[in-house]
């Protein structure tokens, strides 16, 4: 069962991508003939916010389920293009990269030394 971290991640892959799509069509109007600019005034803060939660996410999700620098970098590098997130998302869950993630080391126990023997 996948943890909250890998859950979250998930959904701010589809999230960003979305704020993605808005933004967009907020740009088209725009620029376009409607020439208003309100589409960008709302969607480009959601857009940046998601942006920064879906950096933070890989690299939390990077480092509990021990991603290479390669395969952060994609990660990070993923939020930059429109829908790569989503694109990065399911290729990670199809190499496994999304499995349960792994628990940190537990502390090092001394080694026990038996009485008598």
């Amino acid at each position: 069962m996948r943890d909250g971290w890998i859950r979250a991640f998930v959904v701010a892959a589809v999230a960003e991508a979305c704020s993605w799509a808005a933004l967009l069509a907020g740009m088209a109007v725009k620029y376009g003939p409607p020439r208003n600019e309100i589409g960008v005034q709302v969607f480009g803060p959601i857009h940046g916010a998601l942006f920064v939660a879906y950096g933070l996410l890989v690299l939390v999700v990077a480092r509990r389920c021990r991603w290479s620098l390669v395969q952060t970098g994609l990660a990070l590098a993923s939020s930059v293009p429109p829908f790569a997130t989503v694109v990065f998302e399911r290729w990670a869950r199809r190499r496994g990269l999304l499995s349960a993630a792994v628990s940190a080391p537990a502390a090092a126990e001394p080694p026990r030394v038996g009485v008598g023997g």
